[in-house]
């Protein structure tokens, strides 16, 4: 994980491990997500200068110092106010316990801190739906994103690399959307493995439609999580936003597919910021939805083919990937003196042994030897007073002169 330093210590004194955030800070963030956006880095400020319940105050408070705070303009306050008119946290949190959830802040035990590494940009709180520990997955958890409109291809490489990572013991972090990103949860859920979905909409909205059974199938099993309190819904800017959480929530992300203009390559450039792991799977170079995972290549990615890459580079000290070699060959377990004579028999004529003797630069007692150990091998067979290759190789092709 990256070092956690610069915008990871402003936020020191609200992300202790003890106690957890009080009833009254939990009500008014909970309040504060139905007011700012995601990502706004102007209420992150106010939220750090003057507490969320001060600020949630301020803003509600018609002859308040709303107006005080830095960068606040009447329009915006005027927008503000129309949101927190509408606002009821007590009523968002039944809510969403009512489908088995929770809303998570800064401060609580279960807040995962890697999100202060965002700076005034990091999320409110969180709503989480779902059993398991959000701060204990996420201290172990890759994000697989990449194209709605994937191939087949890349719907095959998303599903095993969840496969792979889940059952390595790493969290599969996605958004849920068609493509890549649903292919990764299954790849997870399939192996009974771990699995978080991050939602650009309210964690009781299945968005898309499309996967509300996989969406509740990763509430089931692993974690849905969201900055928008219940029964939001998604937009445009939502979506792009929701990607700096998957990328600070995580030790690396993998782009599988993603055209110049992708969504996917915004987590990834976020995750680039912030010093985590940054990976591609490569595609054909023809195809334009790996134009971007190329591009990415090309500069501060790492190419990744399978799941064990993946841990190799985000994991531990001793989590290495297999070494990549081709199948080994009979040919291939000769000895030195017996490869060189097998390569100087000729391809279509017979020879005796002092011939090979001379092409193999060895004694013709040696040669004669080797001779027969490759004809018990099935290489070589005697014609006449001669040696030759044996026309119907018993060796799957690989006798052949100078090998595959």
């Amino acid at each position: 994980m990256t070092d956690r330093g610069g915008a990871g210590l402003a936020y020191g004194a609200d992300a202790g491990a003890a106690g957890g955030a009080g009833e009254p800070e939990r009500l008014a963030r909970a309040a504060l997500t139905r007011v700012l956006e995601p990502g706004d880095e102007r209420g992150g400020r106010w939220l750090r200068e003057c507490g969320a319940v001060e600020l949630w105050r301020r803003i509600r408070d018609p002859v308040g110092e709303a107006e005080r705070l830095s960068g606040m303009t009447v329009r915006r306050l005027a927008g503000y106010r129309l949101r927190a008119a509408g606002a009821d946290p007590e009523r968002d949190l039944a809510a969403v316990a009512a489908v088995g959830g929770r809303f998570v802040c800064p401060g609580d035990r279960e807040w995962p801190t890697q999100l202060d590494d965002l700076g005034d940009a990091r999320p409110t709180g969180l709503w989480v739906r779902g059993g398991p520990d959000l701060r204990l997955w996420a201290l172990r958890s890759v994000a697989v994103v990449g194209a709605r409109a994937c191939t087949p291809y890349g719907a095959h490489m998303a599903t095993t690399l969840g496969a792979g990572l889940a059952e390595r013991g790493w969290v599969v972090v996605s958004g849920a959307a068609f493509g890549v990103d649903g292919a990764a949860h299954r790849g997870a859920l399939a192996t009974g493995g771990a699995t978080v979905a991050v939602l650009a909409c309210g964690v009781d909205v299945p968005y898309p439609r499309g996967h509300a059974e996989l969406i509740g199938r990763v509430a089931g099993q692993g974690l849905v999580i969201g900055e928008l309190p219940p029964a939001e819904h998604p937009t445009r800017s939502r979506f792009i936003l929701r990607n700096r959480v998957i990328a600070a929530l995580t030790r690396g992300t993998v782009v599988v597919e993603a055209e110049y203009r992708s969504g996917s390559l915004v987590t990834a450039r976020v995750a680039q910021r912030l010093g985590r792991f940054t990976m591609g799977v490569p595609g054909p170079a023809t195809s334009g939805l790996s134009a971007g995972v190329h591009e990415l290549l090309r500069g501060e990615g790492v190419l990744v083919t399978d799941a064990a890459e993946v841990a190799e580079l985000v994991g531990d000290m001793g989590d290495l990937a297999p070494s990549g070699r081709g199948p080994v060959l009979a040919r291939d377990l000769l000895d030195a003196v017996a490869a060189r004579v097998l390569d100087a028999l000729p391809a279509r004529t017979a020879v005796d042994a002092r011939e090979v003797a001379r092409a193999a630069g060895t004694s013709a007692d040696e040669a004669l030897g080797k001779l027969y150990e490759l004809h018990s091998l099935g290489f070589v067979e005697r014609e006449a007073e001669g040696w030759r290759l044996t026309r119907r190789p018993t060796c799957g092709g690989d006798a052949r002169r100078g090998g595959s």
